[in-house]
């Protein structure tokens, strides 16, 4: 099961953004020498497609309201690849290793897609572009540090990603608390504002 972190981390990364997983991945194992990488990752097409879908989404993520309909479009796409892999990663594993490690960086592609997706959407509650864009740059350099990092410390980066995860779960639960009490201030406050009026037809 040494390639569980690796699926692990993986994982996280391309629930967040995928095609910068794949493209670090693949300059890693293509010039860096970084054994654990796939050599289907350090393809020229694969790098020169992840390269282009890369710096689309690097644009689009940083758009407010485009990035939530970019993260709509990937909700299939990030889980997949994150599975995909995972499941490259396992190497010479036995079919059911396999299965397991691949399952578990789809599933945590999934969850981390999740926690972005969402983050976004409270974020875009107040549509300018200074937050979008911070949000995304922090995502992009978490992702590529991340991934690094699991080329020479899979452990290390898996206790990264692990928390990195964790703190995205805790924002998104403050994020639609804070957003759920404000609709209800401004009801209170349309409330108010209308009953008023509502009294003055009475009479």
């Amino acid at each position: 099961m040494e390639a569980l972190p690796l699926a692990f981390t993986t994982g996280w990364a391309s629930g967040i953004n995928a095609y910068a997983c794949v493209l670090v991945l693949g300059l890693l194992g293509r010039f860096a020498g970084a054994d654990d990488v796939p050599v289907a990752l350090t393809g020229n097409g694969v790098l020169i497609g992840a390269g282009v879908l890369f710096a689309f989404e690097f644009v689009a993520d940083k758009i407010p309201y485009v990035d939530s309909a970019w993260d709509t479009i990937s909700t299939l796409i990030r889980p997949t690849v994150g599975a995909i892999i995972a499941a490259l990663m396992s190497g010479q594993a036995s079919t059911l290793e396999q299965a397991f490690i691949a399952t578990t960086g789809g599933l945590v592609a999934l969850l981390s897609h999740l926690v972005k997706s969402s983050l976004r959407l409270a974020i875009n509650t107040s549509p300018e572009p200074v937050t979008n864009i911070a949000a995304s740059s922090g995502e992009d350099v978490a992702v590529l540090g991340v991934v690094s990092l699991a080329a020479v410390n899979p452990t290390a980066a898996l206790i990264v990603a692990g928390v990195l995860l964790l703190i995205g779960l805790v924002a998104v639960y403050f994020a639609f608390r804070a957003i759920k009490r404000g609709m209800a201030r401004f009801r209170a406050w349309r409330e108010r504002r209308r009953a008023p009026l509502t009294g003055s037809s009475a009479v």
